[in-house]
């Protein structure tokens, strides 16, 4: 069997994780970058061991050629905003790009494929009871574009698993550490509150988890993961004031004092939203769909990929502690 491994998304924040840690499980591998984006994250590695490849993940024909003769196929690429002024991309690049790219690996017949699905495909419980991959998804009416696409796509990979293709999920939860260079949706909280831009924060809690842990979760997947269950790689349920609270002393900054009201964060982000609509054409701070999901409890049970993969947990505030470090060193805050 071949010892090159196949990852896209590659020199995203997760992607590039993924990478470094099965590079450091002694294999080689064939990174795929979506033609433009940056691969800066990737810089450093050594060439003998990470073959760059530019290629659409639209492209059957280019997607085929590159999963050929692989071990494995990690498909993490994909559009990660709450907010574009025009969705179509993140459309096709989520749900049709993820349909080309199993259509591809199953006519390359791969042994094993790891989807990097997410924990907005997971449903929620209203009384903050965490979620396990039991859960079926229950967001119609708060759900953006993105949490959408999650969505369609987790499904349409969980059907190639049941057509017979080797597809394990996974479902991060909101990952923190150093080379979020995007930043991601998440990463921007951070930067937001190092500047001092937050002066209140809303209701609601999420489920954290340090982004070399979503790698270690990834690759164990590969190994131990059963062929069509998910699994939920989120570590740590934590509101919002608490999450505020820790990345302001682990950054020296004055945390935000105010509470938001429920009715006040939605009529906020809804102005946000319209304001980009109609004047700016800029990604909003928020969006009126993406904070109704935000202000509920979103909380996760790892216990599956913990008894499953043994994944790992490192403590919040040190995932904390890497990402303000990695934001100051590279200007941003």
């Amino acid at each position: 069997m071949s010892e090159v491994v196949v990852v896209s998304g590659a020199g995203g924040f997760i992607g590039s994780a993924v990478v470094r840690k099965i590079l450091e499980g002694g294999r080689s591998v064939r990174a795929l970058i979506e033609p433009g984006a940056s691969a800066g994250n990737l810089d450093g590695l050594p060439e003998n061991r990470v073959e760059r490849v530019q290629v659409d993940v639209c492209d059957y024909v280019g997607m085929a050629r590159a999963l050929d003769g692989c071990a494995a196929f990690y498909h993490l690429a994909a559009i990660y905003k709450v907010w574009m002024p025009d969705p179509r991309p993140m459309y096709r690049v989520n749900v049709e790009g993820t349909t080309t790219a199993l259509l591809a690996a199953r006519a390359a017949r791969v042994p094993r494929v790891v989807y990097t699905s997410s924990i907005a495909a997971v449903g929620l419980h209203g009384d903050g009871t965490p979620s396990d991959e039991s859960v079926a998804w229950n967001l119609h009416e708060i759900a953006n574009d993105y949490i959408l696409t999650k969505h369609l796509s987790e499904r349409i990979a969980l059907r190639f698993a049941e057509d017979g293709l080797p597809v394990v999920v996974v479902n991060p939860g909101f990952p923190f550490g150093p080379r979020d260079s995007g930043p991601t949706p998440t990463g921007r909280f951070v930067l937001s509150l190092l500047r001092g831009e937050v002066p209140a924060v809303s209701e609601g809690g999420f489920s954290a988890i340090d982004v070399d842990d979503v790698a270690a979760g990834h690759v164990a997947a590969e190994t131990r993961g059963r062929v069509g269950e998910r699994y939920l790689l989120a570590n740590h349920n934590i509101t919002f004031r608490d999450f505020a609270q820790l990345v302001c002393e682990e950054g020296g900054v004055r945390a935000p004092r105010l509470s938001v009201p429920r009715w006040l964060g939605q009529g906020v982000a809804l102005g946000m939203q319209v304001w980009a609509e109609r004047v700016s054409g800029k990604e909003p701070p928020a969006t009126y769909k993406g904070v109704r999901y935000l202000q509920q409890l979103a909380y996760f049970d790892p216990s599956k990929a913990r008894r499953e993969l043994d994944l790992p947990c490192t403590p919040l505030r040190e995932s904390i502690a890497r990402s303000v470090a990695w934001f100051r060193e590279q200007g941003l805050a």
